[in-house]
């Protein structure tokens, strides 16, 4: 089995303590991102910079009990992951070390110094069972599937992983059972050299996870949030940019993403959220709730949260999305679509400034820029649609979310992000004022995707749907610079039914209240549906007021009503209604249309 103990050599002496960073002398044979530990307290810490024989570490802890000349102890490995059974419902620091276990009895709300603590439960015991194409003498590499263990409700099969770096032949496997993370479960055999396994393994957290090879993005990611899956839908495998300022609704697209989208499990990452935020995601996360098999189960049980506030140290706060993005890989690998959440990215990026800064590397202004998409890009190129590595064959993806806290797009941290992401979810403070929610500015978001392919097999109507929304409320802006000071009865009929439809698609289309029982959650059949009896409303009302030049609009809208309010009823429909249920619905609604309009005609 793989020893999960770092094998330490080698001290060195600290010379220079300047709060995180810690620069000690006399090492000799160190690489860089080498873990070290600091100090009597053993205070964990990593190398960003070598120097001959000096290193400069940034401390995961709080140094304040630190001094010159204090030793310094090399672990001749990388800060790594363990990556098994068990890391759903948890909640990790930065170098995963495990938040509930740690502060329970703790009177003190802060974390003591030198917790050594693994990250998954070596104790614990799960039912194992082996896979059926695995067997003694059968040849084994990384990224095979050698058994499963039922996780929990929600998250029923956990694939166990042969690591990237197994090679050889099977001379034990073990019978199905219960089993510890400790307990051997597979034998190889290389160059006559015996190698044991057990149901986890060990991976640096910098370091991608092979694959076989990337694939084209096929499938959208459906949100449940119209504005998303009908204006800029976001595929599975693709990289989005959340930005807005920090209280425009992001933590509730989030907390969407998580529920109900056709992710299969959601990695949330706080790169440094402040203390009060970072309570609010802890809170609201384990209270979601999805029906499954006529019973409702906590979505937690299919996410895992990596929390490092912003008062904690530079270190943990750097080492979050790596650690997170990690666990997004290795979930990935198991032929799962996973959602990856990094909440404020922009905070992480201040912190590569920072450190970038102590060690010396001082940016001119002209390559901050440049600076900050080359720190952003490992992460955003580790997203995708991928082939697995390993027996049997299956694909997997990343989504990756990366939310910006901005009162600026033009700032350079969004545009570094932007370089990075295909679509991009603005959210807007004004609306905010307005209690719009959710605050996503129709104007400025975007997606690059061709979704063409995907939509045009759901419904054939639906781009042409969409861009007819969009041009009416692009009508609607242009009208209201225009005639800004000009009185609604002034207008005439053609642009007072552009202003009302546009007031429709606003108030009863866009904005949605994630906090009622019917508007939680909109099933794209639903989203498309309301779209199209927008739209055929829309034209129909135009064709008639082309037909009969003396039409006033007080007039179409008293022979259309009933039709004209039932445009902002469509959203009471139940999202859980069948999809049968949902087509005969709109159906219905679409002949209920097209017959007001014909009587109006015969009149």
């Amino acid at each position: 089995m793989e020893d999960l103990q770092e094998q330490e050599t080698s001290l060195g002496r600290v010379f220079k303590i300047d709060g995180s960073f810690v620069a000690i002398e006399n090492i000799k044979d160190a690489e860089l991102f080498e873990l070290v530990k600091i100090g009597q307290d053993k205070l964990l810490g990593e190398i960003i910079k070598l120097e001959g024989d000096k290193a400069y570490v940034q401390c995961y802890e709080d140094t304040s009990s630190l001094s010159v000349g204090d030793p310094t102890i090399l672990t001749k490995s990388p800060l790594s992951v363990e990556l098994g059974p068990g890391i759903f419902t948890q909640i990790f620091d930065g170098i995963q070390r495990p938040l509930q276990e740690i502060t329970e009895g703790l009177s003190s709300s802060y974390i003591p110094k030198n917790v050594n603590i693994l990250g998954l439960d070596q104790d614990r015991v799960w039912e194992f069972k082996p896979s059926s194409t695995i067997k003694i003498d059968s040849i084994i590499s990384g990224g095979d599937i050698y058994g499963s263990v039922f996780e929990n409700n929600v998250f029923e099969e956990h694939n166990i992983l042969a690591s990237p770096s197994v090679q050889g032949r099977v001379t034990y496997i073990a019978p199905a059972g219960y089993y510890t993370l400790q307990d051997k479960v597979l034998e190889v055999e290389l160059n006559e050299k015996k190698y044991q396994y057990g149901m986890s393994h060990v991976w640096p957290v910098r370091q991608p996870r092979p694959i076989l090879e990337k694939l084209d993005i096929n499938t959208p990611i459906i949100t449940g949030i119209r504005v998303l899956d009908g204006f800029f839908p976001a595929f599975l495998g693709e990289t989005c940019c959340i930005s807005g300022p920090a209280e425009c609704g992001y933590l509730e697209i989030s907390l969407a993403l998580t529920k109900q989208s056709n992710t299969q499990c959601m990695i949330y990452i706080g790169c440094a959220e402040s203390g009060n935020e970072m309570a609010s995601v802890l809170s609201e996360y384990p209270e979601l709730k999805i029906e499954l098999k006529d019973k409702e189960e906590s979505v937690n049980q299919r996410t895992c949260l990596v929390a490092n506030p912003s008062q904690k140290s530079l270190g943990k706060r750097y080492a979050s999305l790596y650690a997170g993005t990690t666990f997004a890989e290795y979930f990935r690998d198991m032929g799962y679509n996973v959602g990856l959440i990094a909440d404020q990215t922009s905070k992480w990026v201040e912190t590569q400034t920072e450190i970038s800064n102590r060690i010396g590397e001082i940016l001119q202004e002209q390559e901050y820029p440049t600076f900050l998409a080359s720190k952003l890009s490992p992460i955003y190129q580790r997203a995708g649609r991928v082939k697995c590595r390993g027996s049997p064959n299956r694909e997997g993806s990343i989504t990756l979310f990366g939310v910006v806290s901005t009162e600026d797009f033009k700032d350079p941290i969004t545009i570094a992000t932007l370089m990075n992401t295909k679509v991009f979810w603005g959210l807007d403070y004004q609306l905010k004022i307005k209690k719009h929610f959710p605050a996503v500015n129709w104007e400025i978001s975007y997606s690059d995707q061709n979704s063409d392919p995907y939509f045009n097999e759901i419904d054939p109507d639906f781009l042409q749907l969409r861009n007819k929304l969009k041009n009416i409320l692009k009508e609607q802006s242009i009208l209201s610079e225009v005639t800004a000071d000009v009185k609604p009865e002034q207008l005439s009929i053609d642009q007072t039914l552009t202003m009302e439809i546009a007031k429709i698609i606003r108030e009863d289309f866009l904005f949605q209240n994630f906090y009622c029982d019917y508007d939680y959650n909109c099933p794209l059949l639903k989203t498309i549906g309301m779209m199209r009896c927008i739209v055929l409303f829309y034209e129909c009302a135009k064709s008639s007021l082309s037909e009969d030049g003396s039409l006033k609009w007080d007039e179409l809208q008293n022979q259309t009503w009933c039709e004209f309010t039932n445009l902002s009823r469509m959203k009471f429909l139940d999202p859980k209604s069948s999809k049968q249920q949902i087509d005969d619905y709109f159906i219905q609604f679409t002949d209920q249309i097209n017959l007001a309009f014909q009587n109006l005609s015969n009149k």
